[in-house]
């Protein structure tokens, strides 16, 4: 991830000098050597700006590693004074706050388990109140947009300056490529509800493993966020918790080099009017759509009419499956993703049926 001349929003937090951030540390914090030797080797590397560390990890399942708790605090202590770096551990309750700053911990961030719970995102805006320190918060584990929003609404009625989000990914139920589906879209929507609140990515916890964490990394820096948190280990495989989505030091090092970082506009004036001509197509073909979608509602309608008057349901069954299986070949046919097409036909399909419950019911 070569240095670019844009300005993160985070670079007010710290002077790096550069642009996008990097938060890398392991998963959990599991002895002070392993700690300790993954800082020092994530700070040879030059590219990374804070070192996390996971402290107390919240687990679906009791049994599991649930961290060694607050006797890992003194350990990034250590660790800031080793590399000069600032610390960064994930917090779920009011008391670990308290810990934290006692402790010296530089920048704390809220786990998607913890953003679920309204009364424990306020006791933590409650802890933090006065108190003059960045504070992340990831997406709640379900795609529930006004639940993420409404956490770090919580942090900044509390009085906090410095409040920022951490895209991680959402579980799904049957998913199998990711680990957390990202659902980038929602993503999105966040940025465009909150455009002042820096937005950092997690390709590990989207991914669950090593080998898609570049290509989420990718996207990430290509939809303009703010940064990066990728979990690192010094001995992966054997890590006490997410073994499969962390990278050595010298692995993650390779792997943001590999980075492309973008521009978010273009300073030449000619290459600006030929992007602007480019969109000024994309309006045309936008508004021919919304017309021939208009016009698509004015037929449902009038289906809707005739199931009416001879009294036969909305939902024709044969009908929607020819509808999708010659969108599923169309899509293969013309270099467009079949995800996409079967989004889009179950979109129009939803409308149809709206717009037909109206005339048939109204």
């Amino acid at each position: 991830m070569q240095d670019i001349k844009r300005t993160s929003k985070l670079q007010s937090w710290i002077s790096t000098g550069r642009g996008p951030i990097l938060i890398s540390g392991p998963c959990s914090a599991e002895t002070e050597e392993q700690t300790l030797e993954t800082a020092r080797r994530l700070a040879l590397t030059g590219k990374v700006d804070y070192i996390r560390a996971g402290v107390w990890k919240p687990r679906t399942r009791p049994g599991s590693f649930e961290g060694v708790g607050v006797k890992a605090l003194p350990w990034m202590q250590k660790v800031k004074e080793q590399t000069g770096l600032p610390v960064t551990v994930e917090v779920a309750n009011a008391n670990h706050v308290d810990l934290c700053l006692e402790f010296g911990i530089d920048m704390l961030w809220i786990g998607a388990r913890t953003t679920v719970n309204p009364f424990t995102v306020q006791e933590i805006a409650e802890a933090l109140r006065g108190v003059d320190i960045p504070v992340l918060i990831k997406n709640p584990i379900n795609a529930d947009l006004a639940l993420w929003l409404g956490s770090t609404e919580r942090l900044i009625q509390s009085g906090l300056k410095r409040v920022g989000a951490i895209h991680r990914g959402f579980s799904n139920l049957g998913e199998t490529y990711y680990r957390n589906r990202p659902q980038w879209q929602l993503a999105i929507a966040f940025r465009n509800a909150m455009p002042e609140i820096p937005l950092i990515c997690d390709p590990s916890h989207i991914c669950g493993r090593r080998d898609t964490l570049l290509s989420v990394s990718q996207k990430a820096m290509d939809l303009d966020f703010d940064g990066l948190m990728l979990e690192s280990h010094i001995d992966p495989d054997k890590a006490w918790s997410d073994a499969e989505q962390q990278v050595t030091p010298e692995a993650l090092d390779e792997l943001i080099a590999s980075i492309i970082v973008r521009e978010p506009k273009l300073e030449d004036e000619q290459g600006q009017t030929q992007l602007d001509l480019l969109r000024e197509q994309i309006n045309h073909i936008d508004d021919e759509l919304l017309n021939l979608l208009s016009n698509r509602m004015q037929v449902a309608r009038e289906i809707g009419r005739f199931k009416k008057s001879n009294n036969i349901t909305i939902l024709q069954k044969a009908r929607w499956n020819e509808i999708m299986d010659k969108g599923a070949h169309y899509a293969n046919a013309h270099g467009l993703s079949e995800a996409f097409m079967i989004a889009y036909l179950q979109s129009v399909h939803d409308e149809s049926i709206t717009q037909q419950e109206r005339v048939m019911n109204g």
